[in-house]
């Protein structure tokens, strides 16, 4: 039997605290984003999907995403740990030799959790509350499960698919990011648009909430990215909270600087954006890239989802409310495939080298599987959306949306102002 390290431990528990923070940071990035009598749905759309995810996951969704393989053929898990039977304190050498076992599934619960969040900014003010609460569990059942099995499982057997085949994803770069960003273009092209798109005013209502959510999800993804090291030695941890940092304060600063120079002002939105692209792209390549290789991934982060949404807004003109695509659809494709040209077994030896170090390959590998997780994660939910469309209906009725998500969904208002007689 593996012996628990107690230092390890420690660090993916804290890591997984973190983690679980940035789904509320992210309540408040998006709640900033929308109009004020949509704030506060916003923020209990996020808050609400840790509690549905976690019973899920403990149910049936770990066992899904990373119990013993049905089939032989790393498409998904059996039943096998359903409720977590069979999953204690004990280590699992597959995924983790040195901690417990639960600890390993409750640091993959928080990302779980944060993935299907994602997906809400892009139908943000006008999603019907009953009919998201569905879809999430939906969602995270026949989407999620499926792609994290895929990229991230191994029973001692079988490898998950895409992991089979050398596919690179440190923290999430395809089952978090590009899952949740090629989601969110199906569903902002399955939803109707919002009312008076294009014809009224819909700025955000409160630009320091998007800093502060912004700030918050920047400090809680250095357990997304070090935490994936699983361990508190040896390195890894510290290579990724590194890289995570840098990559993060270029894309700011490249966002920000594009918007001077195309605006004329320094956008403190801008940053804040930037500042997330940096960190979804970064996400797959943290364990894998030099210090060096993460500030280019910040570059491109920041000029790459800066035209994304761009063409998203002027030319496309989705209604995808809170560019959910641009940031991380486009983030994420961006980072995964740039693992594949900046990795190298210097700094992880349980990796592959990428092109730029004399292995092209594997940007052909992260390629696929970026194809593959686009393609699945884009037809499924467009098809579950659909089918929830015609039974319970997507979005709220008209006079229900003029009147706003908070007080029309949830009978309470973000604020209340007195009036000064």
């Amino acid at each position: 039997m593996n012996e628990i390290n107690t230092g390890d431990t420690a660090w993916v528990l804290v890591s997984a605290a973190l983690v679980l923070l940035m789904t509320p940071a992210l309540g408040f990035f998006y709640g900033g984003f929308v109009r004020r009598k949509n704030a506060l749905s916003t923020i209990m759309q996020s808050f609400i999907i840790v509690g549905v995810v976690s019973v899920l996951w403990v149910l049936w969704g770990y066992s899904l995403a990373f119990g013993p393989d049905a089939g032989g053929r790393g498409i998904i898990g059996t039943l096998e740990w359903f409720g977590l039977r069979g999953v204690g304190v004990e280590p699992n050498p597959n995924y983790a030799a040195t901690i417990p076992h639960q600890a390993f599934m409750v640091f993959q619960l928080m990302f779980a959790v944060i993935t299907p969040a994602l997906i809400t900014g892009a139908f943000a003010e006008r999603v019907k509350f009953s009919t998201l609460l569905v879809f999430i569990v939906i969602w995270s059942t026949i989407v999620y499960a499926p792609v994290a099995h895929w990229v991230w499982s191994s029973d001692g057997e079988t490898l998950g698919w895409l992991r089979g085949l050398d596919a690179l994803d440190f923290a999430g770069g395809t089952v978090v990011h590009i899952n949740a960003g090629f989601a969110a273009l199906a569903a902002a092209l399955v939803f109707r648009k919002r009312l008076g798109l294009g014809q009224t005013a819909m700025e955000p209502h409160n630009v320091t909430y998007i800093v502060l959510g912004a700030s918050l999800l920047w400090f809680g993804w250095f357990g997304f990215n070090a935490g994936s090291a699983l361990a508190s030695g040896g390195g890894l941890a510290t290579s990724a909270f590194v890289n995570t940092h840098v990559a993060t304060a270029m894309a700011a600063i490249t966002w920000m600087t594009l918007s001077w120079i195309t605006t004329g002002k320094a956008s403190v939105i801008g940053a804040a954006a930037g500042a997330v692209a940096g960190l979804v792209a970064i996400t797959p390549a943290s364990g894998f890239v030099t210090p060096m290789g993460a500030l280019l991934i910040g570059l491109g982060a920041g000029v790459i989802c800066f035209l994304a949404l761009q063409f998203r807004a002027r030319i496309w003109k989705v209604d995808d409310s809170l560019d959910v695509w641009a940031v991380h659809g486009i983030g994420g494709l961006w980072g995964a495939l740039a693992t594949g040209l900046l990795a190298t077994v210097a700094i992880n030896a349980a990796g592959f080298d990428g092109l730029f170090y004399g292995n092209p390959a594997q940007l052909g590998i992260q390629a696929l599987a970026c194809v593959v997780v686009m393609a699945y994660t884009f037809v499924v939910t467009a098809v579950v959306l659909l089918a929830l469309d015609k039974t319970m209906g997507l979005t709220v009725k008209t006079e229900e949306e003029e009147v706003g998500l908070d007080i029309s969904q949830h009978g309470e208002p973000a604020y209340i102002l007195e009036q000064r007689s």
